[in-house]
């Protein structure tokens, strides 16, 4: 139940940092004004504090999934 949760939130938070970052040219980014320069861009130390969170986020999802999946497969669940 508390990894379900876990995975719950990580998804929410994981999604949320994704769209954060800033769009790097062509394709669906610039659909959705990616493309435009603004003001509210992040500055290099911003972005790869950003960067790093999300990746630490990602792995955490990842564990989350091994983990409940390896929970579902020895308890006989399915």
């Amino acid at each position: 139940m508390v990894l379900q949760i876990l995975l719950a939130i990580t998804s929410l938070l994981l999604t949320f940092l994704i769209l954060l970052h800033k769009g790097r040219g062509g394709g669906l980014s610039d659909m959705f004004g990616g493309g435009m320069s603004s003001s509210l861009g992040s500055s290099g130390v911003a972005e790869r504090n950003l960067n790093r969170f999300t990746v630490v986020l990602g792995i955490t999802w990842g564990a989350v999934i091994v983990g409940l999946g390896l929970m579902m497969r020895f308890s006989g669940q399915s």
